[in-house]
């Protein structure tokens, strides 16, 4: 029985390519009837923009063996086989172990991880050479229940005036969900804990004038019906859906950037993979120019030290993490017992 396969030929910086596609008409997202192929043909579509946005950035992918409602699990290190053109780095991972992390460097590449079934790209915020040191602050605004995109939207646009004052050009995107991230490109000249604790400030500054919709509280009891600033997608090894990679969600969103003067009338459920080509041909790419002037972080470690001086500390880390300077007990509020001492949690 001759194979379903098909070749798909994809320019690059080192000519075409031939990228071979299995299984092409094997169904990714069932409610839409999106395939395999539909998605490889959506990755050459904005690979240019896609790989601006998530190229030259150690990366994680997403993989969905038999669609969006299948099996998942990531993967990080370049799996056995992988074609030269894709390439890895060595990264530092919060264990302080050091691995080989996937680059994509060109259109064949985004093609082939297709091919090895991803969905969801997860890019660094730090680049291949300089793992260590991150070129762009993230604060991804997370809807908590009962709050909406909706509700996101004016905290983003408060956060970009907070940023603005600490000097920074804040650029935004959908999540591809229901909530925002917004990025600020920065000189890589700072370590991921030191960008932790300027996103930590950024946060609070914005949580101080919006006390009601916004939150910085870890633990879900104490959030209510607010936004949460999850600082901790800030830390070494977490990542967020990059620019333009699809979402493993029934109507296949995206993870659109867009411009500010879009993000009070724009609906999140219309980037798709179907409608986002269209637009970065029509509309062009609103992040094309983010790291064409990079600020730097200095006033928002500022603002950390005089937090930590009023006596605002440290915050919780992932629990994944080893247990880290001035860090609060990890115990959930409600389950802390009343007759043991902050420190026997540590």
């Amino acid at each position: 029985m001759a194979s379903e396969a098909v070749v798909l030929p994809v320019a690059g910086p080192s000519g075409e390519r031939q990228v071979r596609i299995s299984s092409p008409s094997r169904v990714l997202w069932p409610e839409l009837g999106i395939t395999k192929l539909d998605l490889a043909n959506y990755m050459v579509a904005v690979s240019e923009a896609f790989l601006a946005a998530n190229g030259d950035r150690p990366l994680s992918l997403q993989r969905f063996s038999e669609g969006i409602d299948g099996d998942q699990f990531f993967s990080k290190n370049p799996p056995k086989g992988a074609p030269d053109y894709v390439r890895s780095v060595p990264v530092v991972y919060p264990s302080s172990r050091s691995h080989p992390q996937l680059v994509l460097d060109e259109a064949a590449a985004a093609v082939w991880a297709v091919q090895m079934n991803t969905v969801v790209f997860h890019p660094w915020p730090s680049r291949a050479e300089t793992s260590d040191f991150p070129d762009q602050l993230r604060i991804d605004l997370d809807p908590q229940p009962g709050t909406d995109f909706d509700d996101a939207v004016p905290a983003a646009l408060e956060l970009r005036g907070v940023l603005a004052e600490a000097g920074l050009d804040a650029f935004i995107k959908t999540s591809g969900n229901r909530g925002l991230h917004v990025f600020a490109p920065i000189e890589p000249t700072h370590e991921f804990l030191d960008v932790r604790h300027a996103v930590i400030a950024a946060a609070r500054e914005l949580e101080r004038r919006m006390p009601e919709q916004v939150t910085t509280a870890w633990w879900k009891e104490e959030r209510g019906q607010r936004i949460f600033v999850d600082f901790n997608q800030a830390n070494r090894d977490r990542t967020m859906a990059g620019a333009y990679s699809p979402r493993a969600l029934a109507h296949a969103p995206v993870s659109c950037p867009i411009t500010w003067d879009e993000l009070e009338s724009a609906d999140p459920r219309a980037f798709t993979v179907l409608t986002v080509p269209e637009r970065l041909r029509t509309t062009g790419d609103p992040w094309a120019d983010m790291h064409a002037s990079p600020g730097r972080i200095d006033v928002l470690l500022g603002w950390w030290e005089r937090d930590l001086a009023a006596g605002l500390g440290e915050l919780p880390f992932p629990p994944d993490y080893p247990k880290m300077p001035g860090e609060p007990p990890r115990v959930q509020p409600s389950r802390a017992r009343k007759d043991k001492a902050p420190e026997d949690y540590l």
